[in-house]
């Protein structure tokens, strides 16, 4: 993968050109680019190529926005495991097998996942057992057995462990009451004693031959796995927020009003809302055109909002978890393999709506400082300041010491100054909150 004036490629090196032949050969390309389950690419001149070994160049199909599994939901990560799955099989049809299983090679265009890596797949050779089967239950399997049996915050152990959670540390953090679900039995937790058992053993070459009937039970039985993982999300701090808000449908109604007409007045390409919540606004942003990432803290949130995506078959509106006060950072072999969330902007218009008093007095970050971060992060800005009255703030202050002196709506002001001009500023009737269009003093710009 390289790229030239911005521009993505792929190269083909020769020693890969027998199994992509196939790949087009078979049907099983265009199959799936049909059915949406598969990036399309187009041919381009091999004068463009990355290096002299190169067959073919080609050029995929843009995806709108990056994301990565630690920061899916729980339902989007079961997709991509089941899309992983279906892929495989449609595969063994056509004689062909995936070489490797990981969830990075799924991507979302909106709420629909869809398999980006074209050289995934091999020749499929007759007795061969699929080498892909380790690394799909560390990437798709253990982490949702965590997410649904234990607790859905555990996803986040994809963080540190790039390659797919331990089977062995999924097994041990499993509750002992999974040893008697067959699947997980099974594929959890002997696959993990088998691979503590062999770790120190010298690789031998194997004499075990596995049909494509055998490989074709292993299949149904992960699917099943899968499908019988269920996480239902209720009980967390926002997951009923605009249920439970001080918000009376007069202000709400003129709330959105407000915020339409800043869409309208900046018509912005893309959109990221911080602390969406569920979508309620930023599917204001999507149904104008805009492609737009909702970014919430809030694991039930974030899923009942890809829920109602995946219903209404959302391809503008791609739901994520993410902490705000604590961002996906660059990770992987020299922090570059994973981008930050900075190095994957800047977005047209930034909306953060109800979210600056979190930072500023739930997490003490200086007002300069957040405008500091949002400047970075994008062009424009449709902000809401919450001043101290606000039911809202006070329980934020309920339980601490009120430390805040300049956190009102001339402090709030005074520490944006130095990154934003004002452009409009609008008090939201029924409430004591103002929503804020404001545009970045210098034009935010994606990293090289």
């Amino acid at each position: 993968m390289f790229r030239r004036d911005g521009v993505l490629y792929r190269q083909v090196n020769g020693s890969y050109r027998e199994h992509f032949e196939q790949l087009l050969a078979t049907g099983l390309f265009a199959f799936l680019v049909a059915k949406g389950l598969i990036v399309d690419h187009e041919d381009v001149d091999l004068d463009l190529r990355h290096t002299d070994d190169a067959w073919r160049v080609i050029k995929p199909s843009p995806i709108p926005f990056v994301s990565y599994p630690y920061e899916w939901s729980f339902g989007q990560l079961r997709d991509a495991a089941l899309l992983t799955l279906r892929i495989q099989r449609e595969a063994l049809d056509r004689g062909m097998t995936l070489k490797d299983a990981s969830a990075y090679n799924v991507q979302f265009v909106g709420c629909q996942p869809v398999f980006i890596d074209t050289l995934s797949f091999e020749t499929y050779r007759e007795g061969r057992p699929w080498v892909a089967y380790r690394q799909f239950c560390q990437h798709f399997l253990a982490p949702l057995a965590l997410m649904s049996r234990v607790d859905v915050r555990l996803g986040q152990l994809l963080k540190p462990y790039l390659d797919g959670i331990p089977l062995s540390l999924a097994s041990r953090l499993l509750p002992w009451r999974t040893r008697l679900s067959f699947p997980l039995l099974t594929h959890m937790h002997l696959h993990a004693r088998s691979q503590e058992r062999y770790a120190d053993k010298p690789v031998k070459g194997s004499s075990v031959s596995v049909g494509k009937l055998s490989l074709i039970g292993l299949l149904d039985s992960l699917r099943k796995a899968v499908e019988g993982m269920e996480w239902h999300p209720a009980g967390t701090e926002w997951a009923d927020y605009y249920a439970n808000t001080n918000y009376e449908p007069d202000a709400m109604r003129r709330k959105s009003e407000i915020v339409s007409e800043y869409l309208d007045r900046v018509d912005p390409a893309t959109v990221w809302d911080l602390g969406a919540n569920t979508g309620t606004f930023s599917r204001i942003a999507s149904r104008r055109g805009a492609m737009t990432v909702a970014f919430d803290v809030d694991p039930a949130a974030v899923e009942k909002n890809y829920r109602d995506g995946t219903r209404d078959g959302e391809r503008g509106l791609l739901p994520l978890v993410l902490d705000a006060t604590n961002p996906s950072p660059g990770l992987g072999w020299e922090n570059t393999e994973r981008s930050s969330l900075d190095e994957r902007g800047p977005a047209d218009l930034v909306m953060a709506l109800a979210l600056v008093h979190h930072l500023a007095i739930g997490n003490n970050v200086p007002l300069e400082r957040i405008a500091g971060y949002l400047a970075r992060l994008g062009t424009w800005l449709v902000i809401e300041f919450v001043p101290k009255e606000d039911s809202q703030v006070q329980r934020l202050l309920a339980s601490r010491e009120d430390i805040f002196g300049g956190y009102d709506a001339a402090g709030f002001e005074a520490g944006f100054r130095p990154h934003f001009a004002v452009v409009d500023r609008q008090p939201i009737e029924g409430t004591c909150r103002t929503l804020y269009l404001m545009q970045a003093l210098e034009p935010a710009r994606r990293p090289t």
